[in-house]
């Protein structure tokens, strides 16, 4: 999974960013631009069931599923056109599966804001704007070269034509990719969008950024955070709170020093917790695990994917010579005080083929041959 991180300069991006991967890669400044180079990094997914199967089994190797961010300069008014840095970064996110859109919830003059003023709902459409007006010069340039091709004959061509004018048409009134109304039975224009990459199709999240102070006091009294969590309810879009500041001061703390904190805090997980969980939950994502004494791992893999196909993503020949899954469901196993034995008395480990739908936390122990 893939996360593109966006929003203008100055929102807490970059902090965010440094709290994510616990690093120092992104400059955190206090103005405009610092961040110049676009920023990946890789983040491991918090799961609780990993980290019991991995202390029970004394395993050599815990290897959680991940999540990759990349960060991107701060984007301003007229970024689609050349402004500022942000422009030239923007084919760096045209490859992730979601954004994430860091917006700005706090008052302060510590740091500036680039526009001057606080006001998370103008923010939203500035960068919304960018990114449609980006977008929408992808599109006409497709659009160009497909009735191009049409006036040759090409009867594919002249059915993208149409579709492309049409989205073309939707984006310059200003509206995003994700509320046009695309064919799902169309595998030609599913092949378009892929290649293309719109960034406005992409599912979104909202990183309503907010002070130590809203963290202290509750962060459902800050007024700013409302109005991006109504507008991401409209949208049916995901808002997350956060305070990058604060996750960056504890990126660095021991599991053990993360739950005190949290507990004198009264919050039950890290806002980048919610974040990876909010991101799994928008893009149908969910894991299932392997374990043992030599490793134990979480794969993710879309809900709804077949045991096959599920057992494709550790090897390939895993998916080739599939024969069956031995499934043991995680609640069965916790259920059990963690007792194989008793799990495999109760019937609760089962034979599976090759129309199981893995679910959310099965251990699975695959049988192939090749």
């Amino acid at each position: 999974m893939k996360l593109g991180i966006v929003g203008l300069p100055n929102v807490g991006k970059s902090t965010l960013f440094n709290a994510i991967t616990s690093t120092k890669n992104a400059q955190a400044a206090n103005y405009p631009f610092c961040t110049i180079d676009p920023n990946t990094g890789i983040v491991a997914v918090p799961d609780p069931r990993l980290d019991k199967l991995a202390e029970i089994w004394e395993t050599n190797k815990k290897t959680p599923a991940i999540v990759e961010f990349v960060d991107i300069a701060g984007l301003v008014k007229g970024a689609s056109q050349g402004e500022g840095l942000g422009n030239k970064f923007l084919g760096n996110i045209r490859e992730c599966d979601a954004i994430v859109h860091v917006v700005r919830c706090f008052d302060g003059t510590d740091v500036i804001h680039v526009e001057g003023s606080v006001d998370p709902l103008r923010d939203i459409e500035t960068i919304d704007t960018e990114l449609i007006l980006s977008d929408l010069e992808v599109v006409s340039n497709r659009q160009a070269r497909m009735e191009k091709a049409a006036k040759t004959g090409d009867k594919k061509a002249g059915a993208a034509a149409v579709w492309l004018k049409e989205l073309a048409d939707h984006l310059s009134q200003g509206n995003n990719a994700r509320s046009f109304e695309f064919d799902p039975a169309d595998d030609a224009q599913a092949a378009a969008l892929k290649e293309m990459g719109l960034l406005t199709v992409k599912p979104i999240i909202y990183a309503a950024n907010m002070s130590e102070d809203d963290l202290m006091e509750g962060m459902e009294e800050n007024p700013y955070y409302q109005k991006v969590k109504e507008l991401a309810a409209r949208e049916g879009a995901q808002c997350i709170p956060i305070c990058a500041k604060t996750e960056e001061d504890i990126a660095d703390y021991t599991p053990e020093e993360k739950k005190e904190f949290l507990a004198e805090m009264g919050i039950e997980a890290t806002g980048l917790d919610r974040l990876i969980k909010a991101s799994y939950t928008l893009l149908g994502l969910i894991s299932f695990l392997t374990d043992g004494k030599k490793e134990c791992r979480a794969w993710t893999i879309r809900r709804g994917t077949k045991a096959p196909q599920a057992a494709g993503k550790i090897h390939s020949d895993f998916e080739r010579g599939f024969i069956r899954a031995s499934v043991i469901h995680y609640e069965d196993l916790e259920a059990a005080g963690f007792d194989y034995a008793a799990v495999k008395s109760k019937g609760q480990q089962h034979t599976e083929g090759k129309e199981y739908v893995v679910q959310d936390g099965d251990i699975i122990e695959f049988l192939f041959n090749v």
